[in-house]
C-alpha cells in the first residue's frame, strides 16, 4: 500500500513565492544602503573668557609703508662764473627794541585782570582700581562699585552672544582662534581707541564690530572727576 501525502503539509508547495519575497526585501535593503548620504553639520559656539584688566600686549604692525627716497641734489656746473655787483642797495635801520630801565611803562595790567585757562588733562584710570567704574545702560540700581563690576562685565558679554556672528568666509575655511580686544570708555562715556589682535583679518573684523556696537554709558569717576577708563576682553571663535 503506497502512502499519500496530504497537500496542506508539503513544505515544498510555497518555496517559489517565499524565495521571491526574500529576494526582494534583500534587493531594497541593498539599494536603500547604496543611496544612503549623510552630510557633516557644523555648529558654531561662542566661548567669551573672563575680563583681563590691563592688557599690555603690543598689537603687532601690519602694514609697513615705505617712502621713495629723495632725488638727489643736482650737480654743481663745472665752471663758475663771478658776477660783480654793481646795484646799490639801501640798507635798512633795524631799531632795537630792548627796554631799558629809564624806560616807563605807561599801562599796567591789573592781575585780576587776566583770565587763566584751565587745560583739561586726560587721565586714564584702569578698571581694576577705579574709584566708580563705568554704569552700562541696565546697571544703574546696583549697589556698590563691585556689584557694578559684575553688572557691567556680565552685560558686556551679553551684548557679545546677542551681536555675535560668525563670517561665513571664516567659516567655509576653518579659520578658528582667539581675539584680544582693547578698547577705551572716555570721559563721556563713548567707546573709542578699539584694537583688537587675533589670528586673521576676519575675525578681528568681527570683533571689531562688535565692541563698535556697544551703547553709550556713564563715564567712570576718580574724585568726582569724569576719567578714561581701559578695558580688554577676549573673545574665542571656535567651530564644532
Amino acid at each position: 500500500m503506497q502512502v499519500k501525502k496530504n497537500p496542506k503539509v508539503d513544505l515544498n508547495r510555497n518555496s517559489g513565492l517565499y524565495f521571491v519575497i526574500g529576494l526582494t526585501v534583500v534587493l531594497f535593503l541593498t539599494w536603500r544602503a547604496l543611496e544612503y548620504k549623510s552630510y557633516p553639520s557644523d555648529t558654531t559656539t561662542l566661548d567669551i573668557a573672563q575680563a583681563v584688566d590691563d592688557l599690555k600686549e603690543d598689537v603687532p604692525v601690519t602694514e609697513i609703508i615705505k617712502t621713495t627716497p629723495p632725488p638727489p641734489p643736482p650737480a654743481a656746473p663745472e665752471v663758475i662764473e663771478v658776477v660783480e655787483d654793481t646795484e646799490e642797495i639801501e640798507e635798512t635801520i633795524i631799531e632795537s627794541t630792548e627796554t631799558s630801565q629809564e624806560s616807563v611803562i605807561e599801562e599796567v595790567i591789573a592781575v585780576d585782570d587776566v583770565e587763566v585757562g584751565e587745560e583739561e588733562e586726560d587721565i586714564v584710570v584702569p578698571f581694576a582700581i577705579i574709584e566708580n567704574v563705568p554704569i552700562y545702560p541696565g546697571c544703574e540700581n546696583a549697589q556698590g562699585n563691585d556689584e557694578r563690576k559684575a553688572c557691567f562685565q556680565k552685560m558686556i558679554q551679553a551684548h557679545i552672544v546677542k551681536e555675535f556672528n560668525y563670517p561665513e568666509s571664516a567659516l567655509e575655511l576653518g579659520i578658528k582662534g582667539k581675539v584680544f580686544v582693547q578698547f577705551m570708555i572716555n570721559s563721556k562715556g563713548h567707546v573709542e581707541a578699539i584694537r583688537t589682535r587675533g589670528p586673521d583679518k576676519l575675525l578681528e573684523q568681527e570683533a571689531q564690530r562688535i565692541i563698535a556696537a556697544l551703547p553709550n554709558m556713564t563715564p567712570g569717576m576718580q574724585r568726582g572727576k569724569s576719567v578714561k577708563v581701559p578695558y580688554s576682553i577676549p573673545i574665542n571663535f571656535m567651530i564644532q
